[in-house]
């Protein structure tokens, strides 16, 4: 048996742990059996938008006509989108790895591995044991089970990064983050794209006001279909058929395309990783059990990141990574607050939230005004081509504290970083937006035009 001071399970925002406890001088293994660097950078966030960048300046050069630019894209070179994104996690990987094999007192353990006893791993042939473990296990795609799922050759976000010829038609089961992003990217290449999803809206979580507008965006480009139960698939000389039933209606439908995208959710690994024989608990879906310092229900075991479940995002990972590893070597512990937690959709238009929606805010008893402002009715908008869009933010009456903060339109995933900054002050008030020389003409302008036509709601 090899005894360690520091065991880190997952080289995503683990290896953020790893190296402040090599930093700091504790022998240090890291148990990683695929590339380095995680979900993140080698199945999920990045090659997905290397991907979705080259679909954006595809629809940009589609849609340039309003502005009086006569362009259209004549070919595109799927299989060079592709390799370029390879090429790149490649070499990302590739230099993490080299690092990581060069750093003293760092061992890698380059399989899984499966708890066996108490602070006790078995990884391929090696036992190993440490005083402090952080479980950073990550998630995988989940799959439905749906009647001939078995019998058909499907993509998950994980072997769409294969693809090596574009489909000439593809049918993405659900229209939540993945399959949203994903709808666009195929649509953008020339891909025939249709969207199935069980809920009555295309990104249930988002402020039901955005949902719509991107289902109608989406509609210019592709087929959606909402508030469908997908009841059987199954495959014929390569030809993949969904068949479908309305929920509201009954109504049964048959769709058919030569690719299958199922983008379903997720599921974390901890049915590998059989951490409850090491005393940490899990709750009914399999996500690992922690409190507001990270702690799991064993003295000296950390979980963070996808294998929580909770705020399942790259920086939100990176984030509990910083908080986890000051809990385990200080004794004034901090908690991890997930109130002004950002993300971003990268659809067209882009989506980006941080904080409550209305509905929540109301529902926890708050007393609210709300803001919301449109694109068109910026300087920059105008010259854009006012593009469909608006910034929707809502705040406590009483302290104008910002509660929330949602944004569909062009560089949403830029807009949002002012209110986030905002949220995270001593008072988390508004006043600074509005206080604040904001650059004329730009797209910031219509943030703050959001912050100032609030009203009680």
């Amino acid at each position: 048996m090899e005894k360690f001071d520091v065991l880190v399970i997952g080289s995503g925002s683990g290896m953020i742990i790893a190296s402040a406890a090599v930093n700091q001088g504790f022998k240090t293994a890291v148990v990683e059996r695929g590339p380095m660097g995680g979900t993140c950078l080698n199945r999920g966030c990045v090659p997905s938008k290397m991907l979705i960048y080259p679909a954006d300046i595809a629809v940009i050069i589609q849609e340039a006509a309003k502005l009086g630019v006569k362009a259209s894209v004549t070919s595109i070179d799927f299989q060079g989108i592709m390799e370029r994104m390879r090429r790149l996690i490649t070499g990302d990987a590739t230099a993490q790895a080299r690092a990581v094999e060069n750093t003293p007192n760092l061992k890698w353990f380059r399989d899984t591995g499966e708890f066996i006893s108490d602070y006790t791993m078995k990884v391929g042939e090696h036992i190993i044991t440490a005083e402090k473990i952080f479980i950073v296990s990550g998630a995988r795609p989940g799959i439905p089970p749906i009647k001939g799922i078995n019998s058909v050759d499907y993509l998950t976000s994980d072997t769409v990064l294969m693809l090596k010829e574009k489909p000439g038609s593809i049918i993405i089961i659900g229209g939540g983050y993945i399959g949203a992003e994903y709808s666009h990217f195929f649509a953008s290449m020339g891909t025939k794209t249709t969207v199935i999803e069980f809920t009555p809206k295309i990104l249930p979580g988002e402020e039901p006001e955005i949902s719509d507008l991107l289902k109608k965006e989406m509609a210019k480009r592709m087929e959606v279909y909402t508030n469908s139960e997908v009841v059987e698939v199954r495959q014929q000389s390569g030809v993949k058929t969904v068949v479908t039933k309305n929920r509201e209606t009954g109504s049964i439908s048959e769709f058919s395309a030569e690719a299958l995208l199922v983008s379903t959710g997720r599921v974390p690994n901890s049915d590998v990783l059989k951490p409850e024989r090491t005393g940490v608990k899990l709750d009914e879906r399999g996500y690992i059990k922690v409190n507001e310092y990270l702690e799991t229900g064993k003295k000296n075991i950390w979980a963070l990141g996808d294998a929580i479940g909770k705020q399942m995002f790259k920086h939100v990972a990176n984030y509990e990574a910083e908080i986890a590893w000051h809990n385990a070597v200080h004794d004034h512990k901090v908690p991890m607050n997930y109130s002004a937690v950002p993300h971003a959709v990268f659809t067209h238009p882009q989506i980006a939230s941080v904080g409550l929606k209305e509905a929540e805010a109301k529902q926890q008893g708050y007393k609210i005004m709300v803001g919301k402002a449109f694109y068109h009715e910026t300087a920059m908008g105008a010259a854009m081509g006012d593009p469909e869009g608006f910034v929707k933010v809502i705040v406590e009456q009483k302290t104008g504290k910002i509660l929330g903060g949602h944004i569909i339109g062009p560089e949403a995933s830029i807009l949002i970083q002012e209110i986030v900054n905002a949220m995270v002050t001593e008072d988390g008030s508004f006043a600074p937006i509005i206080r604040a020389m904001h650059i004329h003409p730009a797209l910031s302008e219509v943030v703050q035009q959001a912050f100032g036509k609030l009203r009680p709601a």
